[in-house]
């Protein structure tokens, strides 16, 4: 096998995403726990059967535990034969997106249409995000106009490969530079940017309107 990747590390990524204990993945798995903590710790490779037992295990695929989808968008598989498109209500939005993770910003730029991605955090009830001072979402962002703010779109999403489900929270309202007097407030959040770097302005969006769908099957 191929693209083998960090056995290790994905096995406890996926456990914990699901909330189970080493001794649940064993028994969903047909394993000894012992071995299972043995694949965690020493992110060593197994044989074929047993790998696939862990994947289903941990409600992914072989493909996925070996880190061989890295380089390719998710949801390449066929769609499941009767799917259901279900909309969400906003309370069951803000807590899909509470734990925080990677998202999306949407906003019209001085190039076009422009999607960015960024490690976010909920604070206040807010989506707060981090970004460079006088990159594009620094100067694209502002009006320019004292008290008036642009309204953006912030997306999250989150796909199922093995279970052909998925769902998608949008986030619309309008977008704050956090000046630098209330920057040790935003800090508080503790969100830090994903691309690294000098990335020091804080950016909060207060949700005006919040949608999501989710699709799984019948």
């Amino acid at each position: 096998m191929t693209g083998t990747g960090d056995l290790g590390r994905r096995l406890i990524h996926h456990r914990e995403r699901l909330g189970l204990t080493r001794e649940q993945v064993a028994a969903r798995a047909e394993m000894s726990a012992g071995y299972v903590q043995y694949l965690e710790e020493h992110a060593d490779m197994t044989e074929t059967g047993s790998l696939h037992r862990l994947a289903n295990a941990l409600g992914t695929t072989m493909d996925e535990l070996l880190g061989g989808g890295l380089d390719r968008p998710p949801g390449r598989g066929p769609a499941m034969a009767h799917p259901s498109l279900e909309v969400m209500g906003e309370e069951e939005c803000r807590r899909l997106i509470e734990p925080g993770g990677i998202g999306r910003v949407a906003f019209s730029g001085s190039h076009g249409p422009t999607v960015l991605p960024v490690n976010f955090r909920m604070y206040g009830g807010a989506v707060v995000f981090r970004t460079a001072y006088g990159g594009p979402m620094d100067q694209d962002l502002r009006s320019g106009v004292a008290g008036v703010e642009i309204k953006i779109a912030f997306e999250v999403d989150h796909i199922d490969e093995a279970r052909r489900e998925g769902w998608s929270v949008l986030v619309q309202g309008a977008a704050h530079h956090v000046p630098e007097e209330e920057a040790a407030e935003a800090a508080g959040c503790e969100v830090t940017p994903w691309a690294g770097g000098e990335r020091h302005l804080y950016v909060r969006i207060v949700p005006q309107q919040i949608s999501g769908r989710r699709i799984q099957g019948l």
